[in-house]
């Protein structure tokens, strides 16, 4: 795999994966563009597209300098929110951008036929692991992470309230995980969703150890060549972001409708 290259801003650090299945095809294909950050949501994207071989590039967004709110990227992702791709050759052979994470995953599953079956029951119970993950993991893990991280304060029924909830969150997966080797029975996007917040777990104030199932799940995901792939991508310019800068905490955390 090439090593990660710095670019300029908004351009490509990181081509990862440029071959698949048939070689000649892949490399004559034009790569997907992934807008992308790494954290929890960003990992998403690149474990998809890794996983499916899928030739892509990373367009790095520096959310630390409010290059999420530039009319390039908004024009992608109105939520001005990473993660967010465009596909040069979308439904009909023309361009589709796309945003929100799961929006996106279910997006590369429906077009490469990989990780989001198409049989109903199999594909209904990916759905409620990955809008279970959406609407409630990555929400509360977020919050949870806020709280006992970034608060300029230390609000402690806050922490509580979101720390417990992420607690509440992991049992439910390990009572899953208990009966089922994956989310959704076979390995799927409903798994690429919520790996990365696991990944963050004594962050979130939680022990892995307590929950066994959960824990053989998250090693038996990390360990996946794929995922290590994903994980290993490096944005020189994410290990130098200082969230006690006010200048950085009013973008990250100061936002208003605008």
């Amino acid at each position: 795999m090439p090593r990660a290259r710095t670019k300029s801003k908004m351009q490509p650090v990181a081509a990862s994966r440029p071959t698949m299945g048939k070689r000649g095809a892949a490399q004559r294909a034009a790569p997907i563009e992934l807008y992308y950050w790494p954290t929890p949501n960003g990992w998403k994207i690149s474990i998809m597209l890794e996983e499916c071989g899928l030739p892509y590039v990373v367009r790095p967004v520096d959310i630390s300098k409010g290059e999420q709110f530039t009319p390039h990227f908004l024009a992608i992702s109105p939520n001005n929110r990473i993660p967010a791709i465009v596909d040069p050759k979308g439904p009909g052979g023309r361009p589709i951008s796309v945003f929100e994470s799961g929006a996106i995953l279910q997006y590369l599953g429906r077009k490469t036929g990989k990780f989001y079956p198409r049989g109903e029951r199999a594909r209904v119970a990916v759905e409620e692991w990955l809008f279970w993950q959406v609407g409630g993991l990555g929400p509360m893990a977020g919050q949870a992470r806020h709280f006992r991280q970034y608060a300029p304060e230390t609000v402690g029924y806050a922490i509580a309230r979101y720390t417990d909830e992420v607690n509440r969150l992991f049992g439910v997966m390990n009572a899953r995980l208990a009966e089922h080797e994956f989310l959704a029975g076979r390995y799927s996007i409903a798994d690429m969703a919520s790996v990365g917040w696991i990944r963050l777990a004594e962050k979130l104030g939680q022990d892995l150890t307590q929950f066994p199932h959960l824990k053989r799940w998250f090693e038996t995901v990390r360990a996946r060549e794929a995922v290590r792939r994903a994980f290993a991508i490096r944005i020189e310019a994410a290990s130098k972001v200082d969230v006690r800068d006010p200048n950085v905490r009013a973008i990250l955390f100061g936002q208003r409708a605008r």
